[in-house]
This record gives C-alpha cells, sequence and structure tokens, in this order.
C-alpha cells in the first residue's frame, strides 16, 4: 500500500481496498480528516478498514516478510566539505538505533516531541519522528522558527532534537524575555547559588522560565553540528536536559549521546550500547580520527564503491571527524578532518574550535575560520574569520554607528580572543558581513562553498597581533 498526494486525476474507495488488497493500490491519506474528501481518506478511516480486512482473512499486512539486511532507504549526505554521496541504510541499520536510544533515554507514549527538521535529513528522520513513533510518542510539527517557543507552550512539548542554531535563539529568547523584566541579575545569582543542585531542583527553581517554553520538557538534544559549552551549560545549570548526540548519515545516524547517567558539558557523550568506537592515527594531544562499528553502520555508498571502501575498513566506518576520548569513555568532537588548518610550523587548527570562541562576541551571530596564503609559498598561512553580526546588536552594544567605528567594536574584541590563545593560531584579519553564511538544511556550514564565496570578497581588515 503506497500514499499518494491527491490529485483529482486520481480516485479510490475503501471498497475498493477491501476487494482488491492492500498492497495493490496506491491510495490517498490525511492524518487531519475525521470523513473522506474528494478521494482523500482520513487515517482513522483508513485504520478501521484495516481492522475489517484482518476479521475477513486478509493478513497480508501482517505476514509481510522483510529482508532487513537490503538497502530500505538512500539518504545524500550533507557535503559539507565535499561533494555529497548516497548512503544506502537498510531496516536493520534503522531499527537497532532506535532499540539503543530507547535503552537510554526514558520516554514513553506520553511524551509530546516538536518536529523542526526536514525530515529527509536521518537526524530528524530517526530522532525525531521514527523514534517518536516507535515509543508510541506524539509528535507535532513546527509552524517555523519564529513559532518555536509558542508552538512548545501551546502543544506542552516535552522533546525537541535539533541543531545548535535552535537552542542559541531560543536561549537568546529567555534572555530577552529576562531583561524586559529586569530579571537577569537576580537569575544569575540564582544559578550560582543551585549550581551543584539536582537537574529536578534547578527546574523547580527556575519554574517561570520552563514555562516559557511550556513547562514539560524532559529532553532536548542537540545534535548535527557542534554546540556551544557555554549555551549547553548554561540551559542545564536553569535544570533543563540538554544533551549533545553525535552521528552521520552513515551511521543512521547516532553513534554517541549524553543521558542522565552519562553527561559532560562539552562532550557528545558515551557511544550507545551497539557501537563500538576509537581513536586512530593520535597526535601528541590524543586527536585522531574517530572509527566507529556496529549494527547501525551503512551498507555501502550507492553505486560508489571507491568511496564504500575508503570509508569502511575491516568493519570499521572512518567518519572524517577528528576527536579525542577521555579516560571515563566520554567522547569530544574536535572537527572535521578535511576542514583542519595546517600551517608552516606543522600546528593543526580546528576552526570549529575558534567558531565557538567568536561566536561568543557579542552581536556575532555566526563565523566561519579559514587559512589564507600570505605569500607565493603555499604553506604559509595565516588564520582569517569571516564574521556574520547584527548591526543593531553591535550598535547598541558598542555604541558605535558608522562602519568604521563598527569595524574597530569587533577588531578590539578579536584581538581579547586572541590574547587568550598561542600566537599561531591568532587571527590575522577578518571580513565583516550581514549576509549569512551558506549553510545545509540543518545549519551547518558547507565549508568549501564558503571558501569559493570568500575567493570573490575582500579581507576588509588586517592588523597584527
Amino acid at each position: 500500500m503506497e500514499a499518494i498526494f491527491y490529485s483529482q486525476k486520481y480516485e479510490t474507495t475503501l471498497e475498493n481496498i477491501k476487494n482488491e488488497g492492500v498492497g495493490k493500490l496506491k491510495h490517498l491519506i490525511s492524518m487531519d480528516l475525521v470523513e473522506h474528501t474528494k478521494g482523500i481518506y482520513s487515517e482513522q478511516e483508513l485504520i478501521e478498514t484495516g481492522k475489517e480486512l484482518i476479521k475477513l482473512g486478509n493478513k497480508e499486512f501482517i505476514e509481510a516478510q522483510i529482508d532487513n539486511q537490503k538497502m530500505s532507504i538512500m539518504l545524500f549526505t550533507s557535503g559539507t566539505t565535499s561533494a555529497a554521496k548516497i548512503v544506502a541504510l537498510s531496516h536493520y541499520n534503522i531499527c537497532s538505533n532506535l532499540m539503543d536510544m530507547a535503552s537510554i533515554l526514558d520516554i514513553d507514549s506520553s511524551d509530546v516531541f516538536l518536529s523542526f527538521l526536514p525530515l529527509h535529513h536521518v537526524f530528524e528522520c530517526t530522532v525525531g519522528f521514527l523514534f517518536s513513533l516507535y515509543k508510541g510518542a506524539k509528535t507535532v510539527f513546527c509552524d517555523g522558527i519564529r513559532h518555536i517557543p509558542e508552538n512548545m507552550r501551546e502543544y506542552k512539548v516535552s522533546v525537541m532534537a535539533s541543531v545548535p542554531a535552535i537552542y542559541e535563539r531560543i536561549f537568546k529568547i529567555i534572555r530577552r524575555q529576562l531583561e524586559k523584566q529586569g530579571k537577569v541579575k537576580e537569575i544569575l545569582q540564582k544559578e550560582e547559588k543551585y549550581r551543584n543542585c539536582s537537574m529536578e531542583k534547578k527546574k523547580e527553581v527556575f519554574q517561570e522560565i520552563h514555562d516559557m517554553l511550556g513547562g514539560n520538557i524532559k529532553w532536548l538534544i542537540s545534535g548535527a553540528a557542534s554546540l556551544e559549552p557555554g549555551i549547553e551549560e548554561k540551559y542545564r545549570m536553569l535544570g533543563f536536559n540538554l544533551v549533545q548526540g553525535y552521528g552521520l548519515t552513515e551511521t543512521s545516524p547516532v553513534v554517541a549521546m549524553g543521558n542522565k547517567k552519562y553527561y559532560k558539558v562539552g562532550s557528545i557523550g558515551k557511544t550507545i550500547p551497539s557501537v563500538k568506537a576509537r581513536i586512530v592515527n593520535e597526535n601528541q594531544e590524543g586527536i585522531g580520527e574517530l572509527i566507529v562499528q556496529g549494527p547501525n553502520i551503512m551498507l555501502e555508498y550507492f553505486g560508489n564503491k571507491s568511496n564504500t571502501r575508503k570509508a569502511l575498513v575491516d568493519g570499521w566506518f572512518y567518519t572524517g571527524d577528528l576527536a579525542r576520548m577521555d579516560e571515563e569513555g566520554y567522547i569530544f568532537i574536535c572537527g572535521r578532518k578535511k576542514s583542519v588548518i595546517v600551517l608552516k610550523n606543522g600546528k593543526n587548527i580546528f576552526p570549529e574550535e575558534m567558531e565557538n570562541l567568536i561566536n561568543r562576541i557579542e552581536g556575532i551571530e555566526e563565523s566561519f575560520v579559514f587559512g589564507k596564503q600570505m605569500s607565493k609559498d603555499k604553506n604559509d598561512i595565516k588564520i582569517f574569520a569571516k564574521l556574520v553580526y547584527n548591526q543593531e546588536v553591535v550598535e547598541n552594544t558598542y555604541k558605535v554607528k558608522e562602519k568604521k567605528e563598527i569595524q574597530q567594536a569587533i577588531n578590539e574584541k578579536i584581538k581579547e580572543i586572541n590574547k587568550t590563545m598561542p600566537h599561531y593560531k591568532a587571527i590575522k584579519g577578518i571580513l565583516l558581513t550581514q549576509e549569512p553564511l551558506i549553510k545545509t538544511t540543518t545549519n551547518k556550514i558547507k565549508r568549501q562553498n564558503n571558501l569559493e564565496q570568500i575567493e570573490k570578497e575582500e579581507i576588509v581588515c588586517h592588523y597584527k597581533i
């Protein structure tokens, strides 16, 4: 039985479904309608028809045989640093991931998930949609990014899986509300007072803030990109169980995730039960490529044997992500292997790490750190950054108006960051813009596309450190 969108050229009846069997007809369904309209049938009607079919002895659907090792879904990688590839996943891949998540998260049929990300992305498909179905929970669909807090209140949302940018946006909304109410100082004092208390106690103390998001939040799961540790810590100080998860399209997607038992700020937690992880080719700082093994690993890159052989070696999937693992097994992602900037002195720069620091500057909405060749010597690379700023916030925060004043104010903040890091990491120049960076549908920076864009632009400010 295949669901398709409504078309006036195609109509069927429930009587036909009964006569022909569920496997032979395409038909149109709606989850909202109570009764069929113009050939579109309600979900409830189809359920009742299915029950009647079973009573009549039709067990075609119940007894359908599933080959759980065959490709069941094709998904494209996001292509942040290279061309997108087609990932082949099986029923077994996806279901093993659902069962692992269920074993570490206390979610049941009373929970309400808020779906915001596109369902064609494996993070939303598995964590935000299929996992909800697996646990018998309810899924509500967001009306748009501006309506997230409103939807959370309206539907009493208890679980949300989203990207860091969304949690940063929600935090700013909460902060603005507290500023309007003149309660920021009071909240900061309470954060310190109850810093070492349980999450339950913190939720009780900050119930007013929880009520801004419906008062029912059980889990906030951040994935698809790195979450700034400062934001993560702020949520948890307020009693919100915000945890990071990590995965890739090729891993169905979850590899590791924080939970109530295993959690550290800045870490993606430990691997989920069925998955093993190792760090290979470590440097002196213990940073190397993260490789993983488990039932969630893809079948192949469809139609691409060469890339499949490179990624899958002796049963291990090479993620292309650089990470370190502490003595307790907590994993900390450092950045993409392909995006690392290698300097003339052999030192490695992880752009994501520096971007997290820059993004803390008041008025900076996002940033992109890159290497720029400074002479004919190809190895003579210096660090630069493209900064996307909010003009209104910058003007109000730094009491500036003119373009040169804005540049100077931001320069001073960059210099402050430079003082906190080794000289070789120092940012040598910036490019200021109000235009958003080029990103994927899940808000990950498309590095190659942004580099190509930068080549057409001009570094507007240089200064010596």
